[in-house]
């Protein structure tokens, strides 16, 4: 594990985290992409340096720990420009990356599907292309580890253009991509498939919930971005109606302007579902702050539109003074323990209770060798009655609103030809 130094640079910003907390989730971050934090600074400051970000003074004490305590990266908390982070790396001697290169990296190292790995990849060398040309061969001299993982280690060595026209071929790879999402999207709308995208911040539980509703197998892990690819996965509910749960990426504040637009194609799948579910940590003692990052990012990306069910998460991992202070902050929220599968009920009438305003009621007379048709009710929605009589087959049913017009067109339509 590489020895790591933290250091956040305080501005007094009243967004509800102090430096305290926000160095704590980079130690948190630092260790997901596997480093031993050696030290956390925070450094308050009223402006930043334009050369150093923080300052030549103390520019020089974390050079002389990092000689002393043969630290070998630096993390900083804040967004470095080209020119800051060269000249910090200048003087402190060891490789020095800000927060958007350090969550890069673990998306590069989590990255398992062909997609994710085009995604991370564009996103590191739209973030790497103007360091590159601002170092230009002193990029060679970094070897493995943080900070360098993916298409870093490989892209060193080439030109400007070659990066170029790499991040055009992997931007037209993903503008295929979004071709094919949108076509899957088209697909279970044809086929009247409900979608409800399991969002929240990173590490809330995601995972744990889809595991425990659907027996996803999804890997879990007591670290931040664990789960970078999407999983899709069917769930029935108790009134019979069907419903595709959807697990993305864990958000976090101030997420990298590189990651959303990296990660368009895969977070459209939040933005064209038909109900979000809002997981959140209760047990974390910044919940709040958490929910409203998750919300701002959900506005970015153009997924406010759809009905939001908040759930609480963690409920055995509180006492009785957080549990009040969580219903207080978020109240109608739906309580549940995914660990321990407790309140799904609740969350499962909840879900109904959306639901049912997407969907309708049908009575449809169908020919009684139209089982195509009758497929496609009880596949796609819930059936309250079916009844045979004689050629005729006459279903009652709750199917999803989209699907309505269909069913009863198919209703008449083969109902004359049989007649």
């Amino acid at each position: 594990m590489e020895r790591a130094l933290t250091v956040t640079v305080d501005f007094k910003e009243r967004d509800g985290w102090t430096a305290e907390e926000r160095s704590k989730e980079l130690t948190e971050l630092a260790s997901s992409a596997g480093a031993h934090v050696i030290k956390e600074i925070i450094v308050p400051r009223d402006r930043v340096d334009p050369a150093l970000f923080i300052g030549k003074g103390k520019a020089g004490q974390i050079a002389q720990f990092c000689a002393d305590e043969k630290i070998k990266i630096v993390i900083f908390n804040n967004d470095l420009s080209p020119s800051q982070q060269n000249n910090l790396e200048s003087i402190v001697a060891v490789k020095t990356i800000d927060r958007t290169q350090l969550i890069l990296d673990i998306f590069a190292k989590r990255a398992r599907s062909n997609e994710g790995k085009v995604q991370v990849e564009l996103a590191q060398l739209l973030y790497l292309l103007p360091r590159l040309i601002g170092k230009g061969v002193t990029l060679s001299r970094l070897g493995g580890g943080i900070g360098t993982r993916g298409p870093g280690e490989q892209k060193l060595e080439v030109d400007r253009r070659r990066i170029r026209q790499r991040i055009s071929h992997l931007e037209n790879g993903l503008d295929a991509l979004k071709v094919r999402r949108a076509m899957m999207r088209s697909k279970r709308e044809r086929f009247s498939v409900l979608t409800a995208a399991i969002v929240g911040y990173t590490n809330v539980g995601k995972s744990t919930l889809l595991n425990a509703l659907t027996e996803a197998a999804v890997v879990v892990q007591d670290k931040l971005f664990s789960t970078l690819d999407p999983t899709v996965r069917r769930f029935i509910l108790p009134d019979k109606q069907k419903i595709l749960f959807v697990d993305t990426v864990g958000f976090i504040d101030h997420l990298p302007h590189h990651l959303i637009e990296a990660f368009k194609a895969t977070l459209e799948e939040v933005v064209e579902a038909d109900l979000l579910l809002h997981l959140v940590d209760m047990s974390h003692p910044k919940m709040e702050e958490q929910s409203k990052s998750v919300l701002r990012v959900l506005a970015q990306i153009g997924a406010h539109h759809a009905p939001v069910i908040t759930v609480l998460n963690k409920r055995d991992r509180v006492d009785d003074e957080v549990f009040a202070r969580a219903g207080k902050l978020f109240p109608g929220a739906v309580v549940i323990s995914a660990l321990e599968r407790i309140g799904f009920e609740g969350l499962a009438d909840k879900i109904m209770a959306h639901v049912d305003g997407l969907t309708a009621t049908v009575h449809v007379r169908l020919a009684a060798h139209d089982t195509k048709t009758l497929h496609y009710i009880y596949e796609h929605g819930a059936v309250t009655t079916c009844d045979y009589e004689g050629d005729w087959v006459l279903v009652e049913a709750r199917v999803p609103s989209r699907m309505k017009e269909a069913v009863e067109k198919a209703s008449v339509t083969r109902g004359e030809k049989k007649a």
